[in-house]
């Protein structure tokens, strides 16, 4: 489940910079591989330099606090299985 909701997310992140990038002459190509492939981050990104500085930066933080928190957990995860409770 938790897959195919990320796999959605970045199809509809891929989709909407494919379609939004032409109306700030961005390259449509570019930024849909790079929405797919990075999904919210690239997406905060490309807010921020379109002039969307508030929800670009607010997506941003949000992402990368998020992905912080995912290898830290990783990280736990890995001490109490290779080192015992």
């Amino acid at each position: 489940m938790e897959f195919s909701f990320g796999f959605i997310i970045s199809i509809i992140i891929a989709i909407y910079l494919a379609i939004d990038a032409p109306k700030h002459n961005k390259n449509p190509w570019l930024w849909g591989i790079l929405g797919f492939l990075f999904g919210p981050i690239v997406l905060g990104i490309y807010l921020i330099v379109t002039g969307r500085k508030v929800a670009g930066w607010i997506i941003l933080v949000i992402s990368i606090l998020l992905v912080i928190l995912v290898i830290l957990l990783f990280a736990v995860g890995m001490y109490f299985i290779f080192n015992g409770m």
